[in-house]
Order: C-alpha cells, then structure tokens, then sequence
C-alpha cells in the first residue's frame, strides 16, 4: 500500500496516483472507526456509479432472511438467477425504527453488546447496509422470489423486505419453504422437522422452487397487509420473538432461561459429580431437543446473564460458546 498527500482536498476530485509520487518514510495511523467511514462512503460511490445489476438483467432475484439458506439456494438452484441473503436473524434484537438509519444504529448497538456474533468490528453493520444497497439495486423488470419459513426469524424478515421493496413494482413471489417441503417431501419416518429455510437440502430447494414457482404473485392487497404488520413490528422494542399460532409473537427476553437451567440439570444428573459443561454443548442439546426455531447465539447470551446474575459458575472466558464452560 502507498500513501499520497493531497495539498487541499479540493484537489482530490483531479487526483491521479499514476501521476503522483508516493510519500517514502511516512504513514498514517487511523482508528477503526474512521476506518470503517471510510469503507461506507467507498462503498456508497461503489453502489452509484457500478450497480450491482445490469439494467438488462432478466433472470429472477431470490432473496432469503439467512446467508445459510441463501448459499443453498446459489447452489440447489438452476442458472442464471441472482440469489440475496439478508445477514441477519430477525427473531432476536430490535425492530424499532429498523426501516431507517436511527433504528439500524439501535440495533446494531444491541447486537454488539449482547450477541457473540464472532465478527470483526463494524462487519456486521457493513454486511446489513450492503445488503440494503444491493436490494434497491433490483431492477424493475425482474421477478422477485421472497423465501421464508413458518418461524418468527423469517416471518419477519418477510415482511421488512416486502417494507424495504414497496416501491418496487416488479412481480413478486412468496415462497413458504416449511409449507412446500411439508406438501411435496416430508415423509413421516423422518426424525427431523424443518422449521427454516436453511434446513432443506439443496437439491430439495430445487424441487420445490419447480413446484412452487407456478403459484401467482402476491397480490397487492396482500403486501401491503404485510407491510402494515411490519409497521407495527418496527414500533416494538422486544429483542425476542416466537412464531406462535400463525403470528408473530414479542416475549420476554428471559423466556428460555428456566429451559437452560433445565438442560443444565439433566446434564450434571448424567455425571459422576457436577463437572463444568462446555457452553456449546448446553446449547447443542437445547436446540437438538427443541420443537421450534431457536437462535443458538441468543441462547448463549442468555447463558452468559445467569453467570452474570450468579445463577451459573464460569470456567474460561466467555467470548464465545467454544470458549467457556459453565455449571449450576
């Protein structure tokens, strides 16, 4: 990397590094935050001037609220097609105002102090607000296929994309990933239910992309119901939501403590005398017992607030779920 100096900014409209000699014997610190300033005004001239979609673009545009399910869509689905994961798991954190800047910085904020997403400083927020560029690039002549399943993470990613996309007048599709495979592939021998997306196969997407994609486009009517209830999830301030009874439900955020303690117990039961367990595998036997969706880092913060609270006992450091063990 070569450093330049500019006399006046004024001049860096004109700039040419072809042209100029680079500085020998100097640098420049610079903290990470104007780091990362940096990166969004890049990114904000990337978005201007080299759109992510070429105006020609024909082929359709999947968007699905999970990077998982969406590197199995790239993969399961035929080509060409464009396939968008939104880097975020919306039945935790809050929703308020999540539509505009103010309550994108609340969100993030949350997620920082309480969720070990394992990510370097600012990539989470970077990740949303790319995701957010790249959705207004869709061009108008496109169809659109939104996958979700029956559960409170992609229910309401559902309906913040169809918020973000209202001005879009491009056919949308509603794909119900849960309700298709339970149609065309469950079988009841199998042990495991698909409660996401993300949980289906990839050659199994494709069948049910064959299957579903002759379904019509949601009706006007229908998004903007749906866009209506985003409405009302962006007023609400809950960090936890359960899809219950065909809604989406904000409870409180200590609604799985008691099961953690629970899991706990059986575990030291198992043992000779109780012995520190690895915080992963509390989680992994919640979530392999489970009948519903759970985010398995929101269970880790709730895991660290019974230590903080005096509830739990700490072996480790507890920057991740690799990296601690806890006992009652």
């Amino acid at each position: 990397m070569q450093t330049y100096e500019l006399e006046h900014e004024d001049t860096f409209e004109m700039f040419n590094h072809e042209e100029s000699n680079p500085l020998v014997g100097k640098g420049y610190g610079i903290n990470l935050s104007d780091v990362n300033t940096m990166v969004k005004v890049v990114n904000k001239c990337i978005q201007k001037y080299r759109p992510s979609f070429s105006s020609s673009l024909v082929e359709p545009v999947h968007i699905v609220s999970s990077e998982s399910a969406a590197g199995s869509l790239r993969v399961g689905l035929e080509r060409p097609k464009v396939v968008i994961g939104f880097p975020d798991s919306f039945s935790i954190g809050p929703l308020w105002k999540l539509d505009v800047k103010e309550g994108q910085t609340f969100r993030n904020q949350w997620v920082y102090e309480h969720i070990n997403y394992e990510l370097d400083d600012f990539e989470y927020e970077n990740k949303f607000a790319n995701t957010l560029r790249k959705l207004e690039d869709i061009p108008q002549q496109v169809p659109i296929y939104i996958w979700y399943g029956n559960n409170a993470d992609e229910q309401t990613g559902l309906r913040y994309l169809l918020f973000l996309l209202r001005d879009k007048t491009n056919d949308i599709f509603l794909m119900n990933s849960t309700e298709l495979y339970k149609r065309y592939i469950e079988r009841e021998d199998r042990d495991q239910k698909i409660f996401h997306t993300a949980h289906i196969e990839q050659k199994e997407l494709k069948l049910l992309f064959d299957k579903g994609q002759t379904a019509l486009p949601i009706s006007k009517q229908k998004r903007m119901q749906l866009q209506e209830e985003w409405n009302s999830l962006a007023q609400t301030k809950e960090v936890l939501r359960l899809w219950l009874k065909g809604e989406i439900k904000g409870i409180n955020e200590d609604h799985f403590d008691p099961l953690i303690i629970k899991t706990i117990e059986m575990l030291h039961r198992k043992q000779e005398k109780k012995e520190f367990i690895k915080a992963g595998m509390v989680i992994g036997e919640i979530l392999s017992e489970s009948t519903e969706l759970m985010n398995a880092f929101f269970l880790e913060y709730r895991i660290r607030h019974l230590l903080y609270s005096g509830i739990l006992e700490l072996k480790g450091i507890p920057k991740s779920m690799r990296h601690y063990s806890v006992r009652l």
